[in-house]
């Protein structure tokens, strides 16, 4: 029996979600388990697997488009299922658009459909409702109104250029972008002689590409922004000798098999330091703390698309091969976008390491609630004092960022210590 497929809750209290792609064709099959969509939350770009076989009838919704949770985003056909039965469910579909506001409608060309899979007029079920139906309006897509009223523009004004003369987010764009000329244009008239000449204005096509943010991108800014105003940082540093735990590193990688990362053993290292110092493995609850009973650390991989933070859980107690599989599994799974959401929660303490870019040394923006993370710069050759006499040896820098509402000075302190001690101290980290 045809079914629709709806936009479902990947990330707990979403309201919406973007259809970043389709990877099913319209018409071709599919089985359980496949995955049929790519969804961008705010958190990372998911797959939407197949919960049964089948083969995707109607698209309801364009790639690209941003979906309220649970609105209808196709129709799913079962085997034997006719065109009558498919028109049922579009019926359906429409019913349930209308209670989204419509928000479901793509920004662009109107949805597929199998071709002779529908009676034709069918396709058009979510376009428009009969005249009876609705009451007189503007046909706009919810994006297309959503720049228009972020740039002041009319809509009333504009014609659109979408199916049946809706308005669509070019049609938005090209008359910001003839506001700006004529601005431009005006401003850039000769002046009367006793007068100095207006400067001109840069138009967007002149300053450079505007690049649309993802979800994702605008998660980021708006947690780093509220973390950095509204969170009391404060730092720490730490000097770290790296010669005998890179000597061990090395000892391990040669005897084959997996590779040890220099991130991996400081994952390991702090994860035991936060054991050691249990003070200092809460997050911050508002009126309370949250008291950690393990260590779990959330390790920052950088991609194109922004910024991951999966979660290494109880890495106190689990053995550096198991650590660095983690990693490494979290790592190339980041780069095309498969990190699970489940696997971005519940961490209570940050790594984020850009020692492999030659940076010597930062600070880091704290990832409420979590009261602490520590930045971690590059291993290089620096000259010591030791004993009284100056050597050569190779040192980190490594800086930890606390919440000061959660965890005092001496007991950061307490943790920095910790992590350089074991660090310094490398077989420890190994046990």
């Amino acid at each position: 029996m045809a079914t629709l497929l709806n936009m479902p809750a990947i990330v707990a209290d979403a309201t919406d979600a973007v259809l970043h792609a389709w990877m099913i064709p319209v018409g071709a099959p599919f089985s359980a388990g496949d995955a049929l969509a790519e969804i961008e939350t705010e958190k990372a770009t998911v797959e939407l697997e197949a919960e049964t076989a089948g083969r995707i009838a109607h698209v309801l919704v364009d790639s690209g488009t941003s979906v309220p949770v649970g609105a209808p985003i196709a129709v799913v056909a079962a085997e034997g299922d006719d065109a009558a039965e498919i028109q049922r469910v579009l019926a359906s579909a429409t019913t349930a658009a209308s209670s989204t506001a419509g928000t479901v409608a793509p920004d662009g060309p109107g949805p597929e459909t199998v071709p002779g899979s529908v009676p034709e007029g069918a396709g058009a079920a979510l376009a428009a409702a009969p005249e009876s139906e609705q009451a007189p309006r503007l046909f706009a897509s919810p994006l297309a109104r959503r720049l228009a009223k972020e740039a002041g523009v009319d809509l009333d004004a504009l014609r659109g250029s979408g199916p049946s003369g809706r308005i669509i987010r070019s049609d938005v764009e090209r008359a910001i972008g003839q506001r700006q000329a004529s601005a431009a244009s005006s401003t850039a008239r000769p002046a009367a002689q006793t007068q100095p000449e207006p400067p001109t204005l840069v138009t967007d096509g002149e300053a450079g590409e505007r690049i649309p943010l993802t979800r994702m991108r605008q998660t980021i800014a708006r947690r780093l922004t509220e973390s950095k105003t509204q969170v009391p940082h404060f730092y720490l540093s730490a000097e770290v000798r790296m010669d005998e735990l890179l000597a061990l590193r090395a000892e391990l990688n040669a005897s084959g098999g997996q590779k040890i990362t220099v991130n991996d053993l400081v994952v390991r290292a702090i994860a035991l330091a936060l054991a050691e110092v249990p003070q200092a493995n809460v997050s911050w609850g508002g009126d309370h703390l949250v008291q950690h009973r393990t260590s779990d650390v959330s390790v920052a991989i950088a991609t194109e698309g922004g910024l991951f933070t999966p979660v290494v859980r109880g890495a106190e107690s689990r053995s550096i091969g198991a650590v660095s599989a983690d990693i490494a599994d979290f790592a190339r799974r980041a780069q095309d976008g498969k990190i699970r959401p489940e696997e971005l929660v519940g961490g209570s303490f940050s790594v984020s390491n850009l020692g492999m870019y030659g940076t010597r040394e930062f600070s880091a923006i704290l990832n409420p609630p979590q009261a602490g993370i520590l930045a971690v710069g590059a291993a290089e050759p620096r000259a010591v004092v030791r004993e009284g006499e100056i050597e050569v040896a190779t040192m980190m820098t490594c800086t930890l960022s606390a919440d000061h509402r959660a965890i005092d000075g001496a007991v950061a302190a307490q943790l920095l210590r910790a992590f350089q001690r074991r660090m310094e101290q490398p077989l420890s980290v190994l046990r």
